[in-house]
Parts: C-alpha cells; sequence; structure tokens
C-alpha cells in the first residue's frame, strides 16, 4: 500500500545519506520533495503542513547540521513524525475492560468489510483472548446480511444470535445483550447496518443503538482503498456518533496510503485493526511504529516474527530444516515447504517486512512473485508421481509432458520447478558440508553455483 511513498521517501535520503555535510537548502530541497511525495500519496493537505514544519523545525537544528551523519538525523527525525503522524508508539488495543458482556458496536458504509471484519474480530477474541462471542447483525436493510453474519460465526465456531423476523435494529441490540447476560457471554459484536452514503437515518440509528447498549467500543470499519474518502467517512461519522477506534480493511491492496497517515490527524481516533483479505485470521493490530519503519524501508521485522509463530506449524518447520540439512529433501517436502510459505501471506507483503527490501521488491515487480507462482508449483508436484516425488532425476521428456498436461502448466513450467528444486538441494548440501565455520571462512560464495557471482540472478 505504501509502495509509492516509501519509493520517493528511500531516494529522498538515499541523496542526503551520500552528502558529508548538510546546509540549510539542502534540509528545504528535501522537505519540499517530501511534501510532494505526501501530496502524491493522498495524505491530506493539513497533514502534510503539521508533518513537514515538524521536520523542517527539527532538521534545521544545530544538532542535525552540525552532527558527523547528518543524513541519517533527518532520516530519524522523519521517522518519529511519521509514528506521531499514524498514532505514536505501541498498538491501541481493544477496550475489553468492562463488564461481561462486553458490547462491541461495528459501524460504517455498506461494503467497506464491516461484517467479515466483526466475524475477524470475534475469531480473535475467542481464540487470543479466550473470550466467548456472541455475533449479532442488526442490518436489517441489506438482503440476506443477517445470514452471512451467521455463516461467518459458523467459519468463525463462534456463536450468533438467532434471526427473529420483524425486530427493529434497537430491538435486537437489546435482544443480544440479554442472550449474551443469560447466557454466560464475555463479549457482544453488534454488526449494524451500512448505507451506500453518509444519511441522518443512518447516524439516528447508530446513536439509537448506542443509548440501548452502552458499547465499550464503537469501531469504524473504513476501506483504505476509497482513499481521502475513507477520512471523510471517519470525520463524519466521528461528529455524529463519536467512534473509539478505527479498522482499516484491504490494507493490502495498491492504494497510495495516504488515508492511514491522515486518520488520526484529522480525527483523534487511533487506528486499533488492520485487515487485508477475507480470510477471517487476515486481520492484525496496527503498530504505527512498524508501519512507519515499513514506510521508510526499514522493514518489520518484529511483525514477520510474530506473523510466522502465529501462522507456522513449528514442528513441520523443524522437520523440514532438518531434512534439508541432511540432504535428505525431497519435492513432497518442497511442497510441505510452500504451504507454509503460503501461511504467511503474499511474498511481496513477506518482502515489505525485511529492512531494505524495497529495491528489490521494485526490481521484481511484475515478475509473478505472489503466491501464484507456489500454487502453480504445488498443482505440478501434485500431478506427480509418489516415485516422481521422491526421486525428481526420473522426470524425463515424457513424464514431463504428462505432468503439465495433468497440473494445466507447461513443460518450462516443470522445468523452472526442477531447476529451482535442483538449486535448493545443491545449497543445501553445500551447506552442510562447509557446516558453520566453513561458510564463515568462504561467505555466501561458497554457496552459488560455480561460475556465478553472489548476488546475482542465476
Amino acid at each position: 500500500m505504501f509502495d509509492a511513498l516509501s519509493g520517493k521517501l528511500t531516494g529522498v535520503f538515499d541523496k542526503l545519506r551520500t552528502r558529508g555535510a548538510l546546509s540549510e537548502g539542502d534540509v528545504l530541497e528535501a522537505m519540499r520533495e517530501v511534501r510532494l511525495a505526501m501530496l502524491d500519496a493522498d495524505v491530506a493537505l493539513p497533514v502534510v503542513k503539521d508533518f513537514t514544519t515538524k521536520v523542517r523545525e527539527r532538521a534545521i537544528g544545530a544538532e542535525v547540521l552540525d552532527s558527523i551523519s547528518p543524513g541519517q538525523a533527518v532520516a530519524k527525525i522523519v521517522n518519529d513524525a511519521l509514528v506521531d503522524a499514524l498514532g505514536g508508539a505501541g498498538a491501541v488495543p481493544l477496550n475489553l475492560n468492562a463488564a461481561a458482556p462486553i458490547p462491541i458496536l461495528m459501524v460504517g458504509l455498506q461494503g467497506s468489510g464491516k461484517t467479515t471484519t466483526s466475524g475477524k474480530i470475534a475469531l480473535r477474541l475467542q481464540t487470543r483472548e479466550r473470550r466467548r462471542v456472541l455475533l449479532a447483525s442488526l442490518d436489517t436493510q441489506r438482503p440476506a446480511a443477517q445470514l452471512q453474519l451467521q455463516q461467518l460465526a459458523e467459519r468463525a465456531r463462534v456463536a450468533s444470535l438467532p434471526i427473529v423476523a420483524g425486530q427493529t435494529p434497537v430491538q435486537i441490540a437489546i435482544r443480544a445483550m440479554e442472550t449474551g447476560r443469560r447466557e454466560g457471554f464475555d463479549v457482544v459484536i453488534l454488526d449494524t447496518a451500512g448505507r451506500l452514503s453518509i444519511d441522518e437515518a443512518l447516524m439516528q440509528e447508530v446513536r439509537d443503538i448506542r443509548a440501548a447498549t452502552n458499547p465499550a467500543e464503537t469501531l469504524l470499519v473504513v476501506d483504505a482503498m476509497t482513499g481521502q474518502d475513507a477520512v471523510n467517512t471517519a470525520k463524519h461519522f466521528n461528529e455524529a456518533v463519536g467512534v473509539t477506534g478505527i479498522v482499516m480493511t484491504r490494507m493490502d491492496g495498491d492504494a497510495r496510503g495516504g488515508a492511514a497517515l491522515s486518520m488520526r490527524h484529522l480525527t483523534g481516533a487511533p487506528i486499533k485493526l488492520t485487515g487485508s483479505g477475507e480470510k477471517l485470521e487476515a486481520l492484525e493490530d496496527f503498530h504505527p511504529e512498524r508501519v512507519a519503519g515499513r514506510i521508510l524501508g526499514l522493514g518489520d521485522l518484529a511483525g514477520l516474527v510474530e506473523k510466522a509463530s502465529e501462522t507456522l506449524d513449528q514442528e513441520e518447520t523443524e522437520k523440514l530444516a532438518l531434512k534439508m540439512m541432511r540432504g535428505k529433501f525431497d519435492l513432497d517436502d518442497y511442497a510441505a515447504q510452500i504451504k507454509q510459505i503460503a501461511k504467511l501471506g503474499s511474498i511481496g507483503g513477506i518482502l515489505d517486512m525485511l529492512p531494505g527490501m524495497g529495491k528489490m521488491k521494485e526490481q521484481l515487480a511484475g515478475k509473478d512473485i505472489d503466491t501464484s507462482i507456489l500454487k502453480r508449483h504445488t498443482a505440478i508436484i501434485s500431478s506427480m508421481t509418489k516415485a516422481e516425488r521422491r526421486t525428481p532425476d526420473i522426470i524425463k521428456a515424457s513424464r514431463k509432458k504428462r505432468i503439465a498436461a495433468g497440473s494445466g502448466s507447461s513443460v518450462q513450467d516443470i522445468n523452472r520447478l526442477l531447476k529451482q528444486f535442483d538449486d535448493m538441494s545443491t545449497m543445501m548440501k553445500r551447506l552442510n558440508k562447509l557446516g558453520a565455520k566453513g561458510l564463515m571462512r568462504h561467505g555466501m560464495s561458497a554457496l552459488m553455483p560455480k561460475g556465478m557471482p553472489p548476488g546475482r540472478p542465476h
């Protein structure tokens, strides 16, 4: 989402770092470029003005211009200002400090992903917080909305309020809270109706539900892909009904990222959670310092480690690593490894979380670096016999044609997969043979195929 902004800001700081000393003019020129980059990323003008003023005031100070590495010092100031703009250090958790059943009110426009987000939060509270959750749809406007939430509840394995025809949203909300109290639920998530645009009827309905339930959280769900429209929606909702937190959906899209940077400044409400994709597990805490790190190309290793520990099968990972180190790695193991990688999400998303990988991502743009290539490899391996998966060397021309036909791919795809697997196996064997001491002595070049210098694509 922040790729364009990240690329431009990284370019600005790369230029600053190449200069031994900085003048006031250098800083002002850099701020002009930062300003243009932020406006181009759809960041609201008041936010850009406030941001660049803060950075300029601090960057023109003697501690920067006279420092040993002024470019680095300016980058640090920009990083701190980005963290402030995004909401300050540390994620803001959901407020669960209330008497059970704790009401959480979900509001937003139609199509923002509110109902899916309700299901995601229910799953998260049940699995992470060990809370008993009741989902209740208050949407009497959209056909089958209540049925949709019921199906999401089944997928998340949480309870949903039985549907009773003819009740008003306020009546449903009161019944949900009564059911929550009677049946010992910890949290009741109230999914309100959305509209195609903000209107007084929608706001009054939300106000009535709030008055009847006194929610601990009023979470506004906005679609990050709508850019400044998302910020305007948040402002209107906050002014009309008051929101305690924002959930931004479709954070994996190709929007320019300005909404996330503008939200806290213009609404006062923190972004608490972000969603990406339709999977119920695809919901994350919003960490301003981590997002700032990604924007500045510093990566988010803490986020990647956290994601890996939550999604990967530790035992399976260790077993695969051991087989690889022993050089007993076959295509079944390779398929298992692909499944593990796919759990982490898109490869582009993983690259975003690694420091300094922005440029590599740009170089790989359009070269099928996403999980589609992993799916293709899985399909190819599934079309092989047990013997072929165990001993890939037996896969010759006729077998390749059969596998290609069975997996809907080409013989060239089969060749690429086998070459990749062969390179990986060779590298693992060399690593095993060298050991840690040998690797330290010879460096990464010892693992590369003969005649290929490290860092050059094979």
